[in-house]
């Protein structure tokens, strides 16, 4: 086993690290000396229900990004080239764009939201 000191955001922690050999299976639960000061448990977030696709062509996010703005509704008749939502990623701002003209069935995000690569932004028909 070995020790080591570790500061995170100014207080220092002593950590014990075991290492483990290919063929030893893992300890289910090893105590370990308890840090001073236990870390504040992050608030348990609910998975949102997943929005609907409506009818039409969906129009996908082509990276993984959040959403700063959403450009359009339900509703709204657009042009191929019109900005529809505000995508940002790697620290730089993109527009996604109407592939084609059509009217928005469905607007599947909104500010904030967190997306992956290929997630449904938008349907268009």
């Amino acid at each position: 086993m070995k020790r080591y000191n570790i500061t995170v955001n100014g207080k220092s922690y002593d950590v014990a690290v075991e290492e483990l050999s290919a063929t030893a299976p893992a300890p289910v639960a090893a105590p370990a000396a308890a840090p001073a000061v236990a870390p504040e448990p992050a608030p348990a977030a609910a998975p949102a229900p997943k929005a609907v696709a409506g009818e039409g062509a969906p129009v996908n996010a082509p990276m993984p990004g959040t959403i700063l703005d959403v450009k359009v509704q339900v509703g709204s008749a657009v042009k191929a080239g019109q900005a529809l939502v505000v995508l940002e990623a790697m620290k730089m701002e993109n527009d996604i764009v109407a592939p084609n003209d059509g009217t928005v069935t469905s607007v599947l995000v909104k500010k904030g939201d967190t997306v992956n690569s290929n997630d449904v932004l938008v349907t268009i028909a």
